[in-house]
């Protein structure tokens, strides 16, 4: 069974004058604005790689989650920021790695087994895979 899910944008303009727009199937996102001035210039508004940020540390959470259940154990809390590099490259901008941050709160588990977790975790949810070309860091704190 595969799962469909959508996200859309829309854009008027150039580059740095133009103004973007995107939503989300579920309506989490709706008309949000994007552009040149909120990827670079600090402007209000989301960018592409925030979103993948956003998307990465759910989806890790969610199966660092699942990973531990199959291991007998229920997490207390998980956190986990993913910082992704933007960087100049040539003539164009390319994503340079992702870099995840994780404190984890688990009852009755010893940190060797929840960073055994974490580490298998990083390659094994579907946002990691999707992004298995961009090089990615793990710092683990735990308790």
């Amino acid at each position: 069974m595969a799962i469909k899910k959508y996200g859309s944008a829309e854009w008027n303009g150039g580059l740095k004058d133009g103004k973007g727009k995107i939503s989300t199937e579920s309506g989490a996102l709706k008309a949000q604005p994007y552009g040149f001035n909120t990827r670079f210039d600090g402007a209000v508004g989301t960018n592409p790689e925030e979103l993948i940020g956003a998307a990465h540390a759910a989806c890790f959470s969610m199966a660092l989650s699942k990973a531990l259940e199959d291991n007998g154990q229920k997490a207390e809390s998980i956190e986990t920021k993913a910082t992704v590099s933007l960087e100049q490259k040539g003539g164009g901008f390319e994503i340079t790695g992702i870099a995840l941050s994780l404190k984890g709160v688990v009852p009755g588990l010893d940190e060797a087994t929840f960073k055994k977790l974490a580490e298998e975790t990083k390659s094994g949810c579907p946002v990691s895979k999707a992004l298995s070309a961009v090089p990615m860091t793990l710092d683990v704190t735990f308790g």
